[in-house]
């Protein structure tokens, strides 16, 4: 008789103890993140949801650009560049992803590649000058100066009057030191399209005297009239 009480005191306390052992390690509502969740970084939580949206979509052009960018942010240049070739098979105007899988190129050692795209991307984008722009830029966010300015003329010999893509050749040489080359970029912006202070507090920091002209008016019917009318009053007088 003793010998069954202290079993069950026994099973009192242990039943109990295990319990809360459970709601410790299952938790109350039964929710955690997944142990390989813990301890991820940024980068490498931004991988997996590219990846998860490659898995969904295959042909998500923009989630393989971004898996390219996170593999060139870590140096992995040959899983970046492949990431970024697919992306092109699926959007082969992708500006931003034809310069940066130049760059890896060239970060790899592999220039003389990078060269024949760079040079195939140019004369796709030849296509319009908004395009060359594009690339322009793309290749300039990507520090890959020399095929930004081929992308910059030949953007500029499509619109020569485009006060946007002067301005940015401007911006460009301004960026890169050459006063003088921004300075006659940015003054042929101005000349046309003078609503622009960013461009006009830029000329005066390059010690460019600005004058904004005079608006002059098209139509004066408006004008007129109220010249009659002030003539009439005069008569009337």
């Amino acid at each position: 008789m003793k010998r069954r009480q202290e079993h069950t005191g026994t099973w009192r306390f242990i039943g109990p103890t295990f319990l809360i052992c459970i709601l410790l390690l299952g938790g109350c509502g039964g929710k955690h993140k997944a142990p390989k969740e813990i301890g991820k970084t940024p980068a490498e939580k931004k991988k997996t949801e590219m990846l998860k949206r490659i898995e969904n979509k295959y042909e998500d052009a923009e989630a393989h650009y971004k898996l390219g960018r996170l593999y060139q942010a870590d140096g992995l240049w040959s899983q970046a560049e492949s990431q970024y070739s697919i992306a092109l098979s699926f959007d082969p105007a992708h500006r931003q992803a034809q310069a940066a899988r130049v760059k890896v190129l060239i970060s790899s050692g592999d220039t003389a590649k990078a060269k024949l795209m760079a040079e195939e991307y140019i004369e796709r984008a030849a296509v319009s000058a908004a395009a060359s722009l594009q690339l322009a830029l793309a290749f300039q966010e990507q520090g890959v100066d020399d095929y930004a300015l081929k992308g910059y003329q030949q953007a500029l010999h499509m619109a020569p009057n485009s006060a946007k893509i002067n301005k940015q050749i401007g911006y460009y040489y301004l960026s890169k030191g050459e006063r003088d080359l921004a300075r006659e970029y940015l003054s042929r912006s101005f000349q046309l399209n003078h609503n622009q202070p960013e461009v006009s507090g830029e000329l005066g920091r390059l010690g460019v005297a600005v004058r904004i002209p005079r608006k002059v008016e098209k139509k004066t019917d408006k004008l007129d009239r109220m010249v009659e009318k002030s003539e009439k009053k005069s008569e009337a007088k």
